[in-house]
């Protein structure tokens, strides 16, 4: 993580991108303990290795890694429902917003810049969710895991907010959490920018290139260090 912020100057861009779970919202660490605690009433072992390949997935690919670790009788179904039933009545009195969120946001506003969410979750947790923190509305456009065939680490979320934005993926920058986030939005050849949550760079995400920040008012400083 760099602890050098104050001399690290973004490349100019024209847009900025933003996954959701993690980088905007604090629920990745909420969602984690509904994920333990569902696994034991289902009568199964979650471990933090499971739950960190979890991390940034998509439904598909959760679907896949849960049933790599605990065989085909895990009834993914009824993990996924009971999940979204907890986390929905947790989120009924607002969802956290991570440091600096706000801040940034509302910068890129006044500035003109538009901004995006590209989520790996389905419209109505995402349309949720960004609802109950307030940010909804502060976006130009969301998409979501029902607007894309193919999810993170596939470039398409990315490339699709960026098509509607109407701005070069080259000219965007992409701010994630996530190993396959990260991905994907150096795929889309955005500059990408990392600010971690549960999950730390490795050496191959590191390679990638990418900046590493501690927070998005880090990012912010970076971005806009003459303001």
């Amino acid at each position: 993580m760099n602890s050098e912020t104050d001399i690290l100057h973004l490349s100019p861009f024209k847009a900025v991108i933003f996954d959701m779970d993690g980088t905007l919202l604090d629920t990745e660490s909420v969602f984690r303990t509904i994920v333990f605690e569902v696994c034991t009433e289902l009568g199964f072992e979650m471990t933090d290795a499971v739950h960190m390949g979890m991390v940034g997935s998509s439904h598909e690919r959760t679907n896949q890694l849960l049933v790599e670790a605990y065989g085909v009788s895990f009834p993914y179904s009824m993990f996924d429902e009971r999940c979204r039933v907890i986390m929905r009545e947790r989120s009924q009195g607002g969802v956290p917003v991570k440091i600096g969120a706000r801040e940034l946001i509302d910068e890129l506003r006044e500035r003109g810049i538009p901004t995006a969410v590209a989520t790996s979750s389905r419209r109505v947790h995402a349309d949720t969710h960004l609802g109950a923190a307030g940010l909804l509305d502060l976006f130009d456009t969301v998409v979501t895991r029902d607007d894309v065939i193919h999810p993170k680490p596939n470039p398409e979320p990315y490339l699709l907010a960026a098509q509607r934005l109407g701005v070069d993926p080259l000219q965007c920058l992409a701010i994630e959490d996530s190993y396959a986030g990260v991905q994907a939005g150096h795929a889309a050849g955005m500059q990408t920018v990392m600010v971690p949550d549960l999950v730390h760079p490795s050496e191959e995400i590191r390679a990638l290139g990418i900046a590493v920040l501690e927070s998005l008012e880090h990012v912010r400083r970076a971005a806009f260090p003459n303001r």
